[in-house]
Parts: C-alpha cells; structure tokens; sequence
C-alpha cells in the first residue's frame, strides 16, 4: 500500500505539470478503463420518448434518477403530450411529483415547458440548444441530456458527479458547469463526449462517491492525482 501510495503522490505531480499531449494521453487511458468498467451507457432515467426525457431530466433536479423512476410511470399515464401539460391543473400535477422535491417549481415549469413547446414548437420537443434552453426550467445540463441521449448529437452533461470526478481527475480546476463542459470538449474526442460524459457521471454515481470514495477499488486510480484518495489505498 505504502508503495502505491508513493506511486500515486508522483503521478500527481506529474499531473500538475503535465503538456496537453501527455493530458490527451491519459484522458485516452481514463476513457479505455471506464469503457471497460461502465459498457452500458445508458441514461438511468425511464423514458420512451423524447418528451418523457425531458421531464423526467427536470424532475431529476436535486433529487435521485431511482426516485424520479418511482414517479414517472403515472405521471406519464396522465400527461403524454405537450398540450396535457400545458392545460395540467398545477394542484394535481404537483401532487403527483411531490416526492421529488421542490414540487412546485418543477411543475411550474413542466406547465411553461408545455405551454412553450405548444406555443413555439408544434408540441414537439426541440433538438438544438438555443431552442432547448429557451424552455422553461431547462440549463444546459438538461439539454445536453436530450441532445445526447435522445437528438444523437455530441453533448457533455455536467452535473454533480460528472463535475467531482473531473476535477478529482485533474480535467478541470473549475466548478463552474460550463466552464467544465468547455474543458471537457477540449480534452474528450468529440465522438466521445456523449459516452465519455456519461461514464464519468455513472463513475461518479457508484465508485467516485462524494463522501466515502471507493478508491481502492477504482480502474482510474493510477491516473489520478487527487490528493484525498491517499489515505484511501
């Protein structure tokens, strides 16, 4: 363990100060372990369409995809297009989301998201940025969801987990959510934003915990310079 220690406090060092070159190499090396360790890169929040995604990715705001998962399945039995959201009573459309957290502004802009797609967009869900963003309660981290996942287009999702693990990996100094996602395309292939991001979020979400890190277990561990997994191996 003292051994690998050692090793690990020389690798961050060589972290700080590493060229871009050496940086891609190893975001290449990162990328290859978690392919193996993460195959399946599919967003864990149930959805069958477009739609479906987008509200659950708002409803996953502050609150767990498992939790979201709980909710959805009657949600989505009472609302199946823009219009319903946008005529929902907000009484019952808050009772029904209530367990996800900060209910009635979530429903408040399930209710403007409906009321826009329906005003501006046919009722269909859009597929470039400016026009997601333009939604009511929906960032860039929302969106990058729908472009990803569901347009096939290249995106960064930065959430939490995808922002504690970049950082602890040395990809970012910052915890500003754009600042990562512009960080992060300098760094990933395009052709591997979408996936890439998404194991970095799922890494994050069951080995890279916030609190108690599963380093001693973890496929990146000789590739990172994060000094708090020290006292971890």
């Amino acid at each position: 363990m003292r051994g690998l220690a050692s090793m690990s406090r020389l690798r961050t060092a060589r972290h700080s100060i590493e060229s871009p070159v050496e940086a891609k190499k190893r975001v290449g090396r990162i990328l290859a372990a978690l392919a193996k360790s993460v195959p399946d890169v599919r967003v864990e929040l149930d959805s069958s369409n477009r739609l479906e995604l987008l509200v659950a990715t708002i409803l996953s705001a502050q609150c767990t995809d498992q939790r979201v998962n709980q909710v959805t399945p009657n949600l989505f039995a009472r609302y199946r297009t823009a219009q319903d959201y946008a005529n929902a009573d907000p009484a019952e459309l808050e009772a029904l989301i209530r367990t996800t957290g900060f209910y009635k502004n979530k429903g408040r802009h399930l209710i403007g998201c409906g009321q826009t797609l329906v005003r501006h967009f046919h009722g269909m869900v859009p597929g470039t940025m400016e026009d997601l963003t333009s939604l009511p309660g929906v960032g860039r981290k929302t969106a990058n969801v729908i472009l990803g996942s569901s347009v096939g287009e290249p995106a960064i999702v930065v959430d939490t987990h995808v922002k504690r693990v970049a950082n602890r990996l040395g990809l970012t100094k910052s915890q500003d959510p754009t600042k990562i996602e512009e960080d992060l395309q300098r760094l990933l292939p395009k052709a591997q934003w979408t996936v890439g991001a998404q194991r970095l979020l799922l890494h994050g979400r069951y080995v890279c915990l916030a609190r108690m890190p599963k380093c001693a277990h973890c496929v990146l561990a000789s590739d990172c310079g994060w000094e708090g997994k020290q006292k971890l191996l």
